[in-house]
């Protein structure tokens, strides 16, 4: 109930304004037991048809103006709930969007959907009808002071069972946290289970691996339709014994008002009345103790939230370098991956001048992507500095240094958009001009040319139902998009045909010759041999290795002037300073460069 509490609490104004409708509907739902106490007395006593026309206008009236009141309560629990259910759902999305991958990685997949869903679960719990039934709970106190007016003796009766049935109410919902709790876990099992079984179709299929998934899905549904009944039974408790409690409060009711009528204390249409007003009160409690399932999810989702949303965020606010020119310098950086017993690499230290061009080898498992992560700024290192033109990766603004970056990964993944919003999501600004540009370089002209939508086709399963040569070709042109100074390449030629590499090899030496720096991370032999540097990370400490003497394109020639050697060392000792103090940016002609603040 905190949260409910926090929402109206959060709209003060429009909260008092729900409560005055909620009297006001509860005070007119009078209205029907005393049109029966008062049909039952008075017309029934003498018979006079005017009397009943009145009586009958009158609740009619009151009927009618209880159902408006009751709707614009309706309306008004809704304006509660908009800014809480739009922050809630914005901020889940927001999280999931601007977490550090670290900490996104360390999380299951089925969980993060199960936390997304777990919002819904928030919204339907905290409708406005339910938040408008918890509204009517405390004004069943009306109801047992109109039977107080009747019969105090009835009215004390009718309070005890009040107070029984919202005990069960309450006992029920903490009930079920530790079920609901282990449930939401079974069921982000389960969605991990469906991710495989889609996702992963032609593997389950290629390897025979169905009976294998089958059996695991059996495992956790037992669980899940155990855990399932577990609370099944417990809301059917409930249930039945709040309906036991109605029909023993109106058996009560009606034998305390039976002796009192025989005594001569109350009369028959008062008798009636009381078990109306009984009825009413409890109405309810017995509404709010059906709730218990859902208010109890909702509590457990809001707390996996609460986790969620105190991940570690990327920074919104930092450094930025007036006009990045392409440097990079490693200083001692080391990183492992949490739980691993060794680190990936340590006391990693080398620097990129402007230009340059280094190739990263290494067996599977070295590392190569872990450092190309580090490079694009998803992960950060366990120790030292990657610095960008002097400054401190570390300080500097993640949003802007992505649009340096030209990123190819290893295993490119897509939105579920058309081909056109893939390569402009990161540069809007693109003409059609610079998409056809694009398209051309990375060798996609002809899936796009033979396509009836053409930029307009749709990509689904964020890729998967596209080749591995045309999904690495969207990645490339995707990647131009930012035409940063630094091009980052991981395996770019995996996967690709001759013609598919040509590309490749095309754009590598373009961007060489104009100047950007260039990382690529390959085992392709055409790329090692034609590079200045080589890092391999098997070799332990890792030597950098020169390049040809003559620096020659992957694929062609490069002017030595563009391509300029690597100063860099590898080793297992902390790296020695650098000619600059880091944090200092320095022009071609060794003037201080403007370093700037962004914000995004």
């Amino acid at each position: 109930m905190r949260e409910l509490f926090t929402r109206l609490f959060s709209r003060p104004g429009i909260a008092a304004e729900l409560l005055v409708a909620s009297l006001f509907a509860n005070m007119l739902a009078l209205a029907m037991p005393v049109f029966v106490i008062q049909v039952l007395n008075r017309y029934v006593a003498y018979g006079v048809d005017q009397t009943l026309a009145t009586l009958t206008a009158g609740a009619a009236i009151a009927v009618f103006f209880e159902f408006g009141f009751r709707q614009a309560r309706l309306k008004l629990a809704t304006v509660v709930n908009a800014p809480k259910d739009e922050a809630l759902d914005t901020a889940a999305f927001g999280v999931l969007t601007s977490a550090k991958m670290a900490a996104i990685d360390m999380l299951p997949p089925g969980l993060r959907r199960e936390i997304m869903s777990g919002t819904e679960s928030v919204l339907a719990a905290y409708n406005a009808p339910n938040v408008c039934s918890v509204l009517d709970v405390p004004f069943a106190l009306i109801f047992v002071m109109a039977l107080a007016l009747l019969s105090p003796a009835i009215a004390l009766v009718v309070a005890c069972f009040l107070v029984a049935v919202f005990a069960v109410a309450v006992l029920s919902l903490s009930s079920l946290r530790g079920p609901t709790r282990e449930m939401i876990a079974v069921s982000g099992r389960r969605n991990m289970l469906v991710s495989s079984a889609m996702t992963a179709a032609n593997t389950v299929r290629a390897f025979n691996a169905a009976g294998f998934l089958r059996r695991l899905w059996r495992t956790e549904g037992d669980t899940f339709r155990r855990l399932r009944l577990r609370i099944t039974a417990r809301l059917g408790l409930v249930q039945s014994l709040t309906q036991s409690s109605q029909a023993l409060m109106g058996i009560t009711v009606i034998t305390m008002g039976a002796i009192l009528v025989v005594r001569g204390e109350l009369d028959v249409g008062a008798l009636i009345g009381c078990n109306i007003l009984a009825a009413r009160a409890l109405g309810p409690i017995a509404k709010l103790a059906t709730l218990g399932e859902a208010f109890a999810k909702a509590r457990q989702s809001l707390d996996m939230f609460k986790e969620f949303s105190r991940l570690p965020q990327e920074r919104q606010q930092g450094s930025a370098v007036d006009g990045y020119k392409g440097a990079v310098e490693f200083k001692d950086v080391a990183f492992g991956y949490p739980g691993s017993r060794a680190p990936l690499f340590e006391s990693l230290s080398l620097k990129l001048e402007p230009g340059s061009v280094l190739v990263v080898t290494g067996s599977n498992g070295s590392g190569k992507t872990t450092l190309a992560r580090l490079l694009v700024g998803l992960i950060e290192p366990s120790r030292g500095q990657i610095l960008v033109d002097g400054v401190d990766l570390a300080q500097v603004v993640p949003m802007w240094w992505r649009r340096q970056v030209a990123f190819l990964p290893q295993e490119p993944r897509f939105f579920n958009a058309s081909l056109r919003d893939n390569i402009l999501a990161f540069n809007p600004e693109l003409d059609e001009s610079g998409l056809n540009q694009l398209i051309d370089s990375a060798g996609l002209r002809p899936f796009v040319s033979q396509n009836p939508e053409g930029f307009d086709a749709m990509v689904a399963n964020n890729g998967d139902n596209l080749s591995l040569g045309i999904r690495r070709r969207l990645a490339l042109a995707r990647a131009l998009a930012t035409d940063g100074p630094l091009a980052v390449f991981d395996e770019p030629t995996e996967g690709l045909d001759a013609e598919g590499c040509a590309h490749i090899y095309a754009t590598l030496n373009r961007l060489a010759g104009g100047g950007r720096t260039i990382i690529a991370f390959s085992h392709d032999a055409n790329i090692v041999k034609g590079t200045h540097q080589v890092l391999d990370l098997n070799a332990k400490p890792i030597p950098v290795l020169s390049g040809p003497k003559t620096p020659a394109a992957v694929m062609g020639e490069v002017s030595p002037a563009v391509a300029a050697p690597v100063v860099a060392s590898v080793d297992m000792e902390p790296a020695k300073a650098a000619d600059e103090a880091p944090g200092k940016e320095r022009t071609a002609d060794g003037k201080k460069a403007a370093r700037g603040k962004a914000r995004s």
